[in-house]
């Protein structure tokens, strides 16, 4: 597979990807190596990356608590110290191997350490492979909002090896689908059909499909890298997506959705909000609804959880001038941004979701 030219940097794939670090590694003297990982890629990912580097450098292994709970300013701390008293400076090099919470939590530990150190991405998810790895978001949750701490800062390179999707659940998979869906919505309506019967898809070409996915994403964040005009694009989904997500994080009574979980209900509300407001056909948003809802489990709202769903809208990074700005999708295929919903719309959008 060709390697994708971002902005600064490149995403390689698969065998390049080994080929491009340990090239990347005999053209820069650094002083040593940093990996961060987390409980679950420490024990399913590291073992399948530290024989294919090819180095004399020391390295040393950082590892946090697995999960979104974790992606906050005190593990960072716990990271900063431990790159402290292991010597690190500033031509250390950090490797972040994980999934988004470990590529954006390791990104922005380096791009802050002694104001900023060289990193590389390499993600283990579905998720982070079409979404984290592409942009330079860098960042951390602040209590139960997500990714309210955090800049955009590019990496070094992004190596993307499928070969770590056979360590994950299939809930996972279907996580990181979520934002595959989202990229054929908002960009690519022929890329969308593909996924309209999955049993269709053939698995050995799934590569291809998420390589589609990183090309997109960059395609857009080629064109607005820090995020005021077409790559607000890649929040479709997201306004009430993250909201939703932000939640369930914080309820004691729910159960924590995954990322793509979340997205994908927030694809169909939004959905939705884009018929009622003209831009989609009521049958495109039904074919939206249709497919998203037989590849996801509903999630059940109850009455009194909508109220603070709508409180948390309020901390959405899109907001500008205390307004709550949306991304709504055109026609499948095209987006429109800084769309303005009233309440109305939005309580509307969760009674047809439990419809």
């Amino acid at each position: 597979m060709k390697s994708i030219q971002a902005n600064n940097y490149f995403v390689h794939f698969n065998h390049n990807a080994y080929e491009a670090l340990n090239k990347h590694l005999k053209e820069n003297k650094y002083s040593n190596i940093f990996i961060i990982v987390d409980t679950q890629t420490n024990e399913y990912c590291l073992p399948k990356l530290l024989p294919v580097i090819e180095t004399d450098l020391n390295i040393e292994i950082i590892e946090f608590e697995a999960g979104e709970a974790n992606k906050n300013i005190e593990t960072c701390i716990e990271i900063w110290k431990v790159l402290t008293e292991l010597g690190a400076d500033r031509k250390s090099l950090i490797i972040n191997l994980g999934g988004g919470v470990v590529t954006d939590l390791g990104g922005f530990v380096a791009s802050t350490f002694k104001r900023g150190l060289n990193f590389i991405n390499i993600p283990t998810t579905l998720l982070s492979m079409v979404d984290a790895s592409v942009g330079g978001k860098t960042g951390v949750d602040l209590g139960n909002l997500k990714n309210q701490i955090g800049v955009i800062n590019v990496p070094e390179m992004v190596l993307i090896d499928t070969q770590y999707l056979e360590t994950l659940p299939q809930t996972e998979m279907r996580s990181g689908l979520a934002e595959m869906l989202k990229h054929g919505l908002i960009y690519d309506a022929s890329y969308w059909k593909q996924f309209l019967d999955l049993k269709s898809i053939d698995y050995a070409d799934f590569d291809e499909l998420i390589y589609r996915s990183v090309e997109i994403k960059n395609e857009i964040v080629i064109q607005d890298p820090t995020e005021k005009n077409i790559r607000k694009a890649l929040n479709f989904g997201h306004t009430l997506g993250h909201a939703i997500e932000s939640y369930f994080l914080e309820s004691e009574t729910k159960t924590t959705l995954l990322h793509g979980e979340a997205i994908a209900v927030g694809m169909i509300l939004e959905g939705y909000i884009s018929w009622q407001k003209g831009l989609l056909t009521e049958s495109e948003y039904l074919e939206i609804k249709t497919a998203i809802k037989s590849i996801y489990d509903d999630v059940v709202f109850e009455e009194n959880d909508i109220e603070p769903i709508l409180e948390l809208l309020i901390h959405d990074k899109k907001n500008e001038y205390g307004l709550i700005q949306f991304a709504l999708i055109e026609g499948i295929g095209k987006i429109k941004i800084n769309q303005s919903v009233e309440n109305k719309l939005i309580l509307s959008a969760f009674q047809d979701y439990k419809s």
